[in-house]
């Protein structure tokens, strides 16, 4: 018997929360233990991130109760949830760019000494908090200069400098390298051993398995149910997500590739000058981009979009040289980019999911005078909608509103009406669930059936393996290899990631 069993920490007991047209929350348990890590899993839209907003004082829920230290208790704001020693590490980060990382972390309870900010102090234990996380950076750097993995051990330095007894993690290593992630996982460790107690919310299943006393799954706003240490494993976890087996997770179908449609000739990226990179993409092939955080592979993809000018080189469209500059000019091309970022780049999240749809198309789409065709756009959004199987109550529903899954869905489509030749995905499953990972493989399947070239960067090992034809690997802004049929594997896509020597091969 645990201590979330026999003197929980925190206990939630038959929350419900509703949204206009969605139930969130339906009757939902939940206990969490002194000084236990319990995983919270389900896939996107089971209500996992409005649970962890009722806890941390962000949304009231509709009904139920919640006590903490056996006591029942009422978080009717975030500082309320803080000074009771909850704090939230949200998905998407939750910093102030323009300031720099102490201030960050003191944002909003800065010390004062005779009425003068106590600068001093906060450089002192910023760094305190920064070291626990192994951040070697300054408090006085700038948030916006650093990149996005190091942000995010920002926010978790942010979280554990108010001393929280329960620290809540919803997707913390979406952003980290394989690095960042171990030091996380030391800092989990060492809060547990403390007698902190963690809520850990990740699609990444291995995560959970190394990390967890205790994993607890929500489907459809409801308790689907839970599993305790010695019962943990990837299998159990994924049945109780998706209410069923998934006996081929990744589907990748052998098939003939037909001619280059994309070629890279000596091209030279600004991130990675002096590298020239010499690859091709053919008709109907899924061509995997793996490398570390930092290795350049964002930063092709940029340029290939035509988001930033190569340094030099030559890109061919079908054996025909091109020139981009500006993304304008790679959609005419016939290629599309679903960004890493999906929200600052990919999305007008504040918009309809008709209006985001139609986004790429307007062009095609306008009436004389340049006036929107209201008829076109309804008829490409629902389209979409039933092509991808995205989950909204209706085409009018603002995108913000709409679970990390299904976003990306809206980025898809949005693109797939514009019938590319190209497909660049720019880490197409990061902070999704299963269950939409699963469909969105299956389209990737679909397009290369149809002859779209597909390239594709993973930090997922698995989905490298499970979903590419060839691997390109890069390190350090240069292609040290490439890899396919039998020397394709975790440790040869290690080695050169890692800097192993191997040329590439010339395409």
């Amino acid at each position: 018997m645990t201590t979330s069993d026999t003197n929980p920490l925190l206990e939630a007991r038959r929350i419900c929360k509703d949204f206009p047209g969605v139930r969130a929350l339906h009757n939902v348990d939940l206990r969490v233990g002194r000084g236990e890590v319990l995983a919270l899993l389900g896939e996107n839209g089971a209500g996992k991130s409005t649970l962890m907003k009722v806890l941390a004082g962000i949304l009231p829920p509709d009904s139920g109760e919640l006590s903490l230290d056996g006591q029942p208790v009422r978080l009717d704001s975030v500082r309320t949830a803080v000074a009771r020693g909850i704090a939230l590490i949200h998905q998407e980060l939750n910093l102030a760019d323009n300031l720099d990382v102490g201030a960050n972390i003191f944002l909003g309870r800065e010390p004062h000494r005779l009425g003068i900010l106590d600068r001093r102090t906060i450089d002192r234990q910023s760094g305190a908090v920064l070291r626990m996380v192994g951040l070697d950076v300054s408090p006085k750097t700038v948030v916006a200069t650093l990149p996005i993995g190091k942000q995010q051990l920002v926010e978790i330095a942010k979280a554990l400098s108010v001393n929280a007894r329960l620290l809540i993690m919803d997707e913390p290593s979406s952003s980290l390298s394989a690095k960042e992630t171990e030091t996380l996982f030391g800092v989990v460790r060492e809060l547990r051993s403390r007698g902190v107690s963690v809520i850990y919310i990740s699609h990444r299943l291995g995560e959970v398995e190394a990390l967890a006393d205790r994993v607890v799954v929500l489907r459809d706003g409801e308790n689907a149910g839970e599993l305790r240490r010695g019962e943990i494993d990837h299998d159990r976890m994924v049945r109780l997500m998706v209410g069923r087996d998934i006996a081929q997770f990744y589907g990748r179908r052998a098939r003939g590739a037909g001619p280059p449609v994309l070629e890279s000739v000596d091209l030279e990226t600004p991130a990675h000058a002096g590298y020239r990179l010499n690859f091709s993409v053919r008709a109907g092939e899924l061509v995997g981009l793996a490398g570390l955080v930092g290795a350049g592979r964002t930063e092709l993809l940029r340029v290939l979009f035509g988001v930033e000018r190569a340094l030099g080189g030559e890109l061919r469209i079908a054996g025909r040289p091109v020139a981009f500059r500006s993304p304008a000019d790679a959609i005419r091309a016939g290629i599309a980019l679903v960004p890493e970022d999906r929200k600052q780049a990919g999305l007008i999240v504040d918009m309809t999911v008709r209006q985001n749809l139609s986004l790429a198309a307007l062009r095609r789409h306008r009436r004389r005078f340049g006036l929107l065709n209201r008829r076109h756009e309804r008829s490409l959004a629902d389209a979409m909608i039933r092509r991808l199987n995205i989950k909204t109550p209706h085409a009018g529903q603002v995108v913000r509103f709409l679970s990390g899954g299904n976003q990306q869905k809206v980025v898809l489509g949005k693109w797939l009406s514009m019938q590319p030749r190209v497909l660049l995905l720019d880490e197409p499953t990061r902070g999704i669930d299963v269950g939409s990972k699963e469909e969105i493989y299956e389209l990737m399947e679909q397009l290369a059936a149809d002859g779209v070239a597909i390239l594709f960067v993973s930090s997922e090992m698995e989905e490298i393996l499970g979903m590419s034809d060839r691997v390109l690997v890069m390190h350090e802004g240069r292609l040290s290899g490439e890899l396919g049929g039998a020397e394709l594997s975790e440790e040869s896509i290690m080695h050169l990631a890692t800097g192993g020597a191997r040329a590439a091969r010339e395409s």
